[in-house]
């Protein structure tokens, strides 16, 4: 959370964790390691946030941080603003760790006066830290971390990040050859898989009446977004005096591009009228759309209808552009299939020049209306008059303004008919909020067994399947099983909605489990979506469908994948989902942390590979038939839990797993069958 940058603990927790202490039980934590990043060394003219923190991401994630405490140490924190340590303390999932802190100095209590909360507050901020040896300056005593890493800002570069992951990041010059090598890489490896020819195509077809030539790399959407970069007024006055410069030289975006501004705050927008921006952003297509969480999340409408049609009909590669944490396959957008986070005057860039793979030293964005070629370098905006407007913009009455109203909301917001009462009325008919089945049958007893017989592989993963991959959270497509149920139920296609926005009617939830039209499952290889084959008949179908077949043979559910397991977006509904369907148990290189917890809440367990293990080494495939023994003790007392996969030829594989369960309380709710179960159980037994 962006509360670790001025000196606040604090951390995120699942979905299901958060319904666990709202239904009375316990949440527990583990001691974490402590990892100290020593940052030294000042940022270098034109470096910005957003390049520190994918560069730190990428360090990170290949230090291997999951599920511990960072702390950001040393000479180089003194050179952060507060919002460049919001930027960097807010992509901590992203990197892995449980929560990025800063410690409380000099900086911290200059950022509580420009934001209204000086005097008093702040002398009693410092004199707290102070006395209990919180407060960072010149000479304070070094904390005893687990570990250190060394950071030099100095090293940091112009960045971007993409296609596929916040973790891989590319320098700035390097976007080009970089996007390309993508285009013929396997699925398997995260790439494309096209041949060289279907590499290099271009594509020929006219935008509002002019003659265009589209290949992959087009960028389909450009959208200044998220809580993280849009609240670093630093970047978000860099990319409006970059699309000023660029609307006085003439340059345009191109048609194809959907542009978006959708800052974390109403000061975002406060500041950038107060000091000419907005009218600049306006002009190159960078309208207002909302405050909050839309794009990243997957809500920014459709592309135009020719885009469309264009990246369908001829298998193109449409890309976007975010100034946000996420960029996971088919999360902005299901036509999408690459994904770049960069800083916001970046984002400008890319929606002018309009294709991602373009070298900015050598390539110009356009002409102006002289007929002069202009380069991103004629247009960056100069550090100084980044630093000074904001300095001129930037006031704590800004700040009081735009919060003294924050809890009562516009007229539209007071005038819902809400319910009233102890218990919510189910509404007949809704698609919306229906009755969910977790306590249908909670009195009767759900005992984790001892073991898991003639077990089937549901679907099988490689490295970094994230929550979106398992639980998509982008618009419902008519022909996918959701909506296919929605159009069953009475629902026109364009009130399908996003699948996130239908959480609350687990018919739907089920059907878009594992349906995300990106999804790479290896029992299917080399065909993206939702798909899987049915064993032992062999038959290729949805996996929804598949899950529903297994269920009524009886037939218990596995999933396999590689490391990192369930990254992303603390999504419950990617525990729910697979719970629901049928999945008994996972079995990974590694999971992430949340996505463990959740996992455990919905009685799905968790097991681990020994190290060096995985599929691949120990030759699996997919279509074993596999069971599970020693689930009890190895759940409570952490005992290896033996796996034994038979292939349809009768040869055997044995190996051993660990499930990853980290107290008494997980091994409870596991043994319960989760912890709503648990729980309704303990609220009866009162």
């Amino acid at each position: 959370p962006m509360i670790n940058s001025i000196g606040i603990m604090g951390w995120g927790v699942g979905g299901i964790e958060a319904e666990m202490v709202l239904l009375g039980q316990p949440y527990f934590l583990p001691a974490p390691d402590v990892v100290g990043i020593r940052l030294h060394g000042d940022l270098t003219p034109g470096v910005l946030a957003t390049d520190v923190v994918l560069s730190v991401t990428e360090r990170l994630r290949a230090e291997g941080v999951v599920a511990t405490f960072v702390e950001f140490f040393g000479s180089g924190v003194e050179n952060l603003s507060i919002p460049d340590r919001a930027t960097l303390a807010n992509m901590a999932p992203e990197y892995g760790a449980t929560m990025g802190f800063f410690p409380i100095d000099a900086v911290t209590l200059q950022y509580l006066e420009l934001t209204n909360r000086g005097g008093d507050h702040a002398d009693l901020v410092e004199r707290y830290a102070k006395e209990n040896g919180l407060f960072l300056e010149p000479g304070s005593q070094e904390p005893d971390f687990t570990r250190i890493v060394e950071f030099d800002l100095s090293d940091v570069e112009p960045s971007v990040a993409g296609p596929k992951r916040p973790q891989d990041r590319v320098s700035l010059n390097n976007v080009q050859e970089s996007f390309r090598s993508y285009l013929t890489q396997p699925l398997a490896e995260r790439g494309y898989g096209f041949d060289a020819n279907e590499a290099a195509k271009k594509v020929s077809t006219s935008f509002e009446g002019e003659a265009q030539e589209l290949g992959h790399g087009a960028v389909a959407m450009a959208a200044i977004t998220s809580c993280t970069n849009t609240s670093n007024p630093g970047l978000l006055i860099a990319a409006g005096l970059l699309a000023k410069e660029a609307a006085e030289a003439g340059l345009k975006t191109p048609p194809w591009v959907k542009t978006a501004l959708a800052p974390g705050s109403q000061v975002v927008s406060a500041y950038l009228r107060e000091t000419d921006l907005m009218e600049p952003l306006e002009a190159l297509g960078f309208y207002l759309v909302g405050y909050g969480c839309m794009i990243c999340g997957g809500k920014s409408g459709p592309l135009s209808e020719t885009m469309s049609t264009i990246v369908k009909d001829n298998d193109l590669v449409a890309t976007a552009v975010l100034s946000a944490n996420r960029n996971f396959e088919g999360r902005v957008h299901p036509l999408i299939r690459g994904s770049y986070l960069a800083s916001p005057p970046l984002v400008v860039a890319f929606a002018l020049a309009g294709r991602v793979d373009i070298d900015f030293e050598t390539e110009p964005l356009g002409a102006g209306t002289d007929g002069e070629n202009i380069f991103l370098k004629d247009i960056w905006p100069k550090p100084d008059d980044v630093r000074d407007t904001v300095h001129s913009a930037l006031s704590t009455k800004m700040f009081e303004d735009a919060y003294a109203g924050v809890m009562v909301g516009p007229d539209a917001w007071k005038d819902l008919d809400a319910p009233k009462g102890e218990r919510f009325t189910w509404q007949p008919g809704s698609t919306y909020l229906i009755e969910p089945p977790w306590f249908a049958d909670a009195g009767e007893p759900h005992p984790w067994p001892d073991s898991l017989k003639n077990a089937r592989i549901l679907a099988q993963f490689g490295d970094s399947l994230t929550t979106d991959h398992i639980l998509p959270g982008a618009q419902i497509t008519p022909d996918s099983a959701a909506g296919r149920f929605l159009s069953d139920q009475g629902v026109e296609p364009q009130d399908f909605n996003a699948t996130t926005q239908r959480r609350g009617n687990h018919h739907v939830m089920m059907r878009s489990t594992f349906a995300n039209v990106r999804l790479n499952n290896l029992l299917v290889s080399g065909v993206e979506g939702g798909f899987t084959v049915k064993f032992p008949e062999g038959t290729h179908m949805d996996i929804f469908e598949a899950a529903e077949l297994y269920r009524d043979e009886g037939t218990p559910m596995i999933v396999i994948a590689g490391k990192d397991y369930g990254m992303g977006s603390s999504r419950d509904w990617a525990a729910k989902g697979p719970a629901l369907i049928g999945v008994k148990a996972v079995i990974a290189e590694s999971v992430e942390r949340i996505h463990r917890s959740n996992l455990i809440g919905m009685g799905v367990v968790p097991l681990l590979f020994k190290a060096g293990d995985n599929a691949q080494s120990l030759g699996l495939n997919g279509e074993e038939c596999y069971e599970i023994t020693g689930l009890k003790a190895g759940i409570i007392e952490g005992s290896p839990i033996t796996i034994i996969a038979k292939n349809k030829d009768g040869a055997v594989t044995t190996f051993e797993t660990k499930a990853d369960v980290r107290s008494p309380i997980e091994a409870d709710c596991l043994e319960s069958g989760g912890v709503l179960v648990k729980v309704l159980r303990e609220f009866l037994a009162k």
